[in-house]
């Protein structure tokens, strides 16, 4: 991974909110990613599942990653101090635009009511878990009034300084947002934590915990008494046209793959919505798939790569067929042919106020 040249901001530093450079994509900032659908079709990369061109293995809505229960951009679980972070925000930008259509606006205005009641506030503090490049504030942040605070944790300092700078400077509203960033294991979230909290968010995190660790940040989230938005939490499903005899075996073994050593995979918002329940909190769940067709040939080629990739590492008996039907489904791809339909939910969950906590 190339370095940059700029320092990451101190643990807990407090910096005002910028744009990141305007009319710069993420791409000019950091390594492009190397696997591209024109390059499999020509033949300059692999189509085997476990051959991924420099990216190592690749789980779709993760990223490069090499350990079950991890995201190239959170690392969830410390494994060792000499163990340096992994950055993947080429997957992150690859993925943003799909993100930001596929998140269910209609959570929104129940969100938006709880917030304008909030007791003695001037203004809320966001704590966006697992940030990665700053996305979720991105895409929230401007459908918001008021002025914003937004704590941003992540495990890779990298990735940590690029959300600050690139977080919106301003609210729906025109008020300030304002940032800041906290390094630290997301997995491991205490009560004390959240203190003063007015909003919870994150990305694609909750299929990566464990029963334990989802405890442990509803635990959180009902003791600060604030309202958590949990997006993009993979659903088990996922639908392509036109349809292939593998789409099925393909599915449950990647399924199979996401629920390795106690994670929670595709049953993470079921288990989200009990545990909130469970403390009197209110939930609403509403889908958010990707949709993604011709004009999303390099998402969808990453994520057929990664998709299949899991599938085979968690049933190899499967490769011989699966590397034909990679290569079948990324011809389509390159064709233009091929639509899928990934399925995602994301959820609101309405805490209880606490007293001056939130």
């Amino acid at each position: 991974m190339r370095k940059t040249a700029t320092t990451p901001p101190a643990t807990g530093q407090r910096i005002p909110a910028q744009p990141g450079p305007r009319g710069v994509p993420l791409g000019m900032l950091v390594p492009p990613a190397q696997t591209a659908v024109e390059d499999v079709m020509a033949g300059t990369v692999s189509a085997d599942t476990g051959e991924q061109a420099g990216h190592g293995a690749v789980i779709p809505g993760a990223g490069p990653a090499t350990r079950p229960g991890e995201r190239a951009t959170v690392r969830l679980r410390d494994v060792g101090p000499d163990d340096p972070p992994r950055y993947a925000p080429e997957w992150l930008e690859l993925r943003e635009g799909a993100d930001a259509v596929a998140r269910a606006p209609e959570l929104l205005d129940p969100l938006r009511i709880r917030l304008a009641n909030l007791p003695g506030k001037s203004g809320v503090v966001i704590h966006d878990l697992g940030c990665g490049t700053g996305s979720m504030g991105r895409w929230l942040a401007p459908r918001l009034d008021g002025a914003q605070h937004w704590i941003l944790h992540d495990r890779d300092p990298y990735l940590l300084h690029f959300a600050a700078v690139a977080s919106p400077r301003a609210a729906a509203d025109g008020s300030r947002v304002t940032v800041e960033t906290r390094r630290g294991d997301v997995a491991r979230l205490t009560p004390d934590a959240l203190v003063g909290a007015s909003l919870v968010t994150a990305s694609a995190l909750l299929d990566v915990l464990t029963r334990e660790e989802v405890d442990a940040l509803v635990t959180a989230c009902v003791g600060a008494g604030c309202p958590a938005l949990l997006t993009l939490s993979v659903a088990g499903r996922v639908e392509l046209t036109p349809a292939h005899p593998m789409d099925a075996e393909i599915a449950d073994a990647f399924n199979a793959h996401q629920r390795r050593d106690g994670l929670l995979g595709p049953d993470a918002v079921t288990v989200t919505c009990e545990a909130f329940a469970a403390h009197g909190a209110t939930v609403r769940v509403h889908p958010s798939a990707w949709r993604l067709g011709p004009d999303d040939l390099a998402l969808t080629a990453e994520w057929l790569r990664g998709w299949v990739g899991a599938a085979v590492e968690e049933r190899p008996e499967l490769k011989e067929r699966a590397d034909r039907y990679l290569r079948d489904r990324l011809a389509a791809c390159a064709a233009g042919e091929l639509t899928v339909l990934v399925h995602h939910s994301d959820l609101l969950a309405l805490a209880r106020p606490t007293g001056g906590t939130s």
